[in-house]
């Protein structure tokens, strides 16, 4: 049996992925993101990747960059603008690995890093997940 298979989803099929997921997280913490824009890009930038230490940009699937609400003082002003950035190609390479759904991956990361600005727990991440259908 043959099967036909498409191009991969592009930066503008993962972006409207991340929306749609960001649309699921639970209202109170959507509007407590305000913002924060989220960023679509195939991967980190070799400068990222160097700082974090890491052997392959594919082992990145997601970054917060800023300073997360719970590392901010009460005058601190952050030089940094706050994001979050989704990358593509790592995504598509873990979810072609296993039998996740896109859409969950996609929700899982977006979530995680959103957590990352709130300074959440991975527990606090799952309890989201969970409240957003993952």
């Amino acid at each position: 049996m043959t099967r036909a298979f498409g191009p991969p989803p592009s930066l503008a099929e993962i972006e409207a992925l991340a929306k749609q997921a960001f649309e699921s997280i639970p209202n109170l913490l959507r509007l407590q993101c305000g913002e924060v824009p989220i960023r679509i890009q195939d991967f980190p930038v070799d400068e990222t990747v160097a700082e974090m230490g890491l052997e392959s940009p594919f082992e990145l699937l997601g970054l917060y960059q800023g300073v997360s609400l719970g590392g901010r003082g009460a005058n601190a002003v952050s030089e940094d603008v706050d994001m979050v950035f989704l990358y593509r190609r790592p995504i598509l390479d873990y979810w072609s690995e296993t039998e996740e759904r896109l859409e969950d991956l996609v929700r899982h990361v977006l979530i995680h890093e959103i957590g990352h600005h709130f300074g959440l727990s991975d527990e606090d991440m799952e309890a989201i997940e969970d409240a957003a259908g993952g």
